[in-house]
């Protein structure tokens, strides 16, 4: 089986899982399978070729950047410079991904609440604001960002408009797509560093770019057919079946931990503890789950660089990602089947105490709780584990497999949602263990086991409906401000699910 090489985009970000960053690769790589990256969808004629059309465009705004740059530092700081911006750079830009001369747009009111978005086309909302403007700051006094910062502004129009699907902000140096968006507790967007990829002549992402906010990709009679809702569907779809492979792939890694753990020889008193009845099988299923979501919550902790303390000094955050942390494990896992040896699990047991009583030569606060402490895996924490046992269970966890091909799971933009979907597969199972012959199943659990257990896990998508059908007439008669408190006892629930 093959990893899929593919090359990193250095200046595009992705928060919320908006466009999964599996299928921007597809789309920049023009995958056939994917349907709306022919040339006609780009209205080009026969004759021309969708990457000739595209190195044009970056000729051009190569050009119209450095002079803008040159004007930026010159420009008095008297002057706000949003006409610099948009003239002599974002309407330009656009112009070049054939959105014509933007026009300025009148500023939209819904629910006698007005939203100063600067342009528009047809559907979509484009508010191009000054370099000097932080995208996610609020300005007193400056247009487009006195109220909200100019994220929110857009983002908010975009939830409230029943009218408007897509929109983009920028400050000339980010440019951020942002949908509808239903989450209350965390952004959603895709985000270009212009002034990364102009300055760095990163020409890879300039064509994801161009690919991806081409005027073509909005345009459509209503919103919700255009080409960047339908690639959203189809990425809804590529996440369900990636959804489906990582419940397999965590009932695999659960199973084969287990296993591992029964079958090394220094593992005696975990087998005597099994046989004498001092430890039932499902405790220790529910151990090997915890070790298993300790592993997952560093791979997001990890991948969204939260772990480590921001002040951290560089010495002790190089030591921790070189020699302790678990994304090492998942590259060593991705190109290596391991050995008998064990040295690979006693250093992720240091890591875990590290992570437990903190450790400042790591840059590491202590998390505290339930699933970092000795209690939660008691009867592991003095056991063994192969490295061909860690390594493949951390394999079954990292990657998904598509047609004999190792995706990595983009746990960075993995939701609580999916988590807790994953959570309650795992729910229905019980395991089945066989001490002599060292072996460990899991089989789906029968009759009413797990409702006598208690064992639920309730999406927010239910506790959003739930608070609409249950909250709305009371508050409405009550308060008159049903959308506002309500959308903030979202926010709180979306904030308990999340820790």
């Amino acid at each position: 089986m093959r990893q899929r090489h593919r090359e990193i985009f250095t200046t595009i970000k992705t928060e919320g899982n908006l466009l999964p960053i599996d299928l921007l690769h597809r789309i920049a790589e023009g995958d056939s399978g994917l349907k709306g990256l022919t040339p006609d969808s780009y209205h080009l004629t026969k004759s021309e070729r969708l990457n000739e059309v595209i190195n044009r465009a970056w000729n051009r705004c190569e050009g119209v950047w450095r002079s803008f740059q040159s004007d930026a530092a010159s420009l008095p700081e008297t002057d706000a410079g949003t006409t610099l911006t948009r003239e002599r750079w974002l309407l330009p830009l656009f112009q070049e991904l054939e959105y014509g001369r933007l026009l300025t747009s009148k500023a939209q009111e819904i629910e006698r609440k007005t939203y100063p978005i600067s342009h528009a086309w047809h559907h979509t909302p484009i508010h191009l604001v000054t370099f000097r403007q932080d995208l996610d700051r609020r300005t007193p006094g400056v247009a487009g960002a006195a109220r909200m910062s100019p994220h929110s502004l857009v983002q908010e129009f975009l939830n409230r408009s029943d009218d408007n699907l897509w929109g983009m902000v920028s400050n000339g140096l980010r440019l951020r797509l942002l949908r509808d968006n239903a989450s209350l507790t965390r952004q959603a967007y895709v985000e270009f560093d212009l002034e990364g990829m102009m300055s760095g002549k990163a020409y890879s992402d300039f064509i994801l770019l161009f690919l991806l906010l081409h005027q073509s990709r909005v345009e459509a009679e209503r919103p919700d057919q255009c080409w960047l809702e339908r690639w959203t569907q189809e990425a809804q779809k590529q996440g369900t079946r990636a959804l489906d492979h990582l419940r397999g792939g965590v009932e695999q890694a659960i199973a084969t931990l287990g296993q591992g753990f029964l079958a090394h020889p220094a593992n005696t008193d975990l087998r005597q503890k099994l046989q004498s009845g001092d430890l039932a099988s499902y405790d220790l299923y529910q151990q090997l789950l915890r070790l298993v979501y300790r592993m997952i919550f560093l791979f997001v902790a990890e991948d969204r660089n939260l772990l480590l303390l921001p002040d951290a000094p560089a010495e002790a955050r190089g030591r921790y990602l070189d020699h302790y942390s678990i994304t090492r494990i998942r590259r060593l896992a991705g190109r290596l089947r391991g050995t008998r040896h064990a040295d690979i699990w006693k250093g992720l047991r240091i890591t875990f105490r590290c992570l437990a009583a903190g450790e400042p030569a790591l840059g590491i606060d202590p998390l505290g709780g339930f699933l970092f402490s000795e209690n939660a895996i008691s009867d592991l924490n003095n056991c063994e584990l192969s490295n061909d046992a860690l390594l493949t269970a951390v394999r079954n966890l990292s990657f998904t497999q598509d047609n004999k091909t190792l995706r990595p799971v983009d746990y960075r933009n993995l939701g609580t949602e999916e988590l807790g979907s994953v959570y309650e597969s795992l729910l229905e199972l019980h395991p089945e263990i066989n001490v002599s012959a060292s072996t460990f199943d899991l089989k789906i659990a029968a009759g009413s086991e797990r409702k006598t257990t208690g064992s639920y896990y309730t999406p927010s998508s239910l506790i959003n409906c739930l608070l609409d059908s249950a909250l709305e007439r009371i508050f409405q008669a009550q308060f008159g401000q049903k959308a506002l408190i309500i959308n903030e006892l979202r926010s709180i629930c979306g904030h308990i699910c999340s820790h």
